[in-house]
């Protein structure tokens, strides 16, 4: 199985309505869901050392995640602040990060070659790590960024270039408008593919150059924070984990079955969309991204929690 490194944003959902608080944020999140799905992972960023960066810290720790190239600074982490309406999260003004917007990593030497030893690399545009992203791309093997529903054109040329895969939330988007945004960063230098997920309407991928559509396995919704991170790990874990068994078999070998790296190709690709699915629909089963919620006191500032 492969190996996979999440860099940048972890924060903390804090859901209103319950007094509740879930660790998540999108490079923490694909760390996790790999590591559920069998791969090594690791996660490397900037926790606050207030009682919210401090839960988040040990569930990370607990989950046999390595963080031993995380930062632990002085101030509040990154906290939202989110209601649920039928199922589906809606976000407050949050807190911006935290203490990880003012101080996001910034890689050493150490750190570059740390990251060299993982299959997979995952970042966001909510990690501000866009000035480190040469250095990730130089060490990286496999760069993956999500622009989430917030990136513009500058910042899409700003990014692509150095990534292998773009993911973008696309919400009531029609196939014309994804298709035209996923030929815009393939354009603006991304490498490989592009990701676009639609929620209740499924998922599309752009795959060097062949398009391909996914349904979801639609579940009853418990809460669908992280849903869509957890497709995106699902597929970049199961795809680059397999693909690298794809070869063409001698012409004497015969035609029956997959005998060509294309086909084989575009079976994993199709696999890889239907796990990614199913996958999807499981995490929409429990409370937050992944679970392990704290109690806060309601009217506390962002990045405070109850004790015990």
């Amino acid at each position: 199985m492969i190996r996979v490194l999440g860099i940048g944003d972890n924060v903390c959902d804090k859901y209103l309505h319950t007094g509740i608080a879930y660790p998540g944020g999108n490079a923490l999140n694909v760390a996790v869901f790999g590591k559920f799905l069998g791969a090594e992972a690791a996660y490397l960023g900037t926790f606050g050392d207030d009682e919210i960066g401090r839960h988040v810290y040990s569930v990370v720790r607990e989950l046999g995640i390595d963080i031993s190239h995380c930062r632990m600074e002085e101030g509040e982490n990154g906290c939202a602040r989110v209601q649920l309406m039928d199922g589906d999260r809606v976000f407050l003004p949050g807190n911006h990060g935290g203490i990880a917007g003012e101080k996001p990593p910034v890689l050493s030497m150490l750190d570059q070659e740390y990251i060299s030893r993982f299959d997979l690399i995952h970042t966001s545009i909510f990690s501000y790590m866009e000035t480190e992203l040469p250095k990730i791309r130089k060490a990286g093997k496999f760069l993956s960024m999500d622009f989430s529903d917030r990136y513009d054109e500058d910042y899409l040329r700003r990014c692509c270039p150095y990534i292998d895969c773009g993911e973008i939330s696309c919400g009531d988007m029609d196939e014309r408008e994804i298709r035209q945004v996923m030929g815009q960063i393939m354009k603006f230098g991304c490498k490989h593919m592009v990701i676009a997920t639609r929620g209740s309407k499924g998922a599309c991928v752009l795959l060097d150059g062949s398009f391909y559509e996914q349904s979801p396995c639609l579940v009853k919704a418990k809460d669908t924070m992280g849903a869509g991170d957890s497709f995106i790990a699902s597929f970049l874990v199961n795809y680059l984990d397999g693909i690298s068994m794809a070869v063409d078999f001698p012409e004497k070998s015969g035609e029956r079955g997959i005998v060509t790296a294309e086909g084989y190709k575009d079976a994993l690709i199709r696999v890889s969309l239907y796990r990614a699915a199913v996958f999807s629909s499981y995490q929409c089963q429990r409370d937050g991204s992944f679970g392990y919620g704290k109690p806060v006191m309601q009217g506390r500032t962002e990045g405070e929690t109850a004790e015990g």
